[in-house]
């Protein structure tokens, strides 16, 4: 009767891990677009965190691409100079991290 419910519970949890891994992919490829419609990783020069918020600082604002970013799940974007502040809501952090994670191993390959 036990291993029954062994058997149960690894079974549920094999199934919430993959869950998990599947949402980290999508998130992971969420970012991927949105880099690419900034005009690629080589375009950002800064990214600041605040909240829900991200600004951005581009070496060249018109390539973004502002309408595939809106589509993304942007709540608003706000052009500045050569910045943009986009509402991300939960996301700005997992966005700052991805790029300073992409920046961090683009550096060590470059060595």
């Amino acid at each position: 009767m036990n291993i029954q419910y062994i058997i149960i519970i690894v079974i549920l949890l094999i199934i919430a891990l993959a869950i998990v891994k599947l949402n980290r992919k999508d998130v992971r490829i969420e970012m991927n677009k949105l880099v690419s419609y900034l005009g690629g990783k080589d375009n950002v020069e800064n990214i600041e965190v605040n909240k829900s918020r991200c600004k951005i600082t581009l070496k060249d604002i018109n390539i973004v691409n502002k309408e595939a970013i809106q589509k993304l799940g942007a709540k608003g974007i706000v052009e500045i100079d050569n910045q943009l502040k986009i509402i991300l809501g939960s996301n700005a952090r997992t966005l700052k991290k991805y790029i300073d994670d992409y920046i961090i191993d683009n550096k060590k390959d470059k060595k």
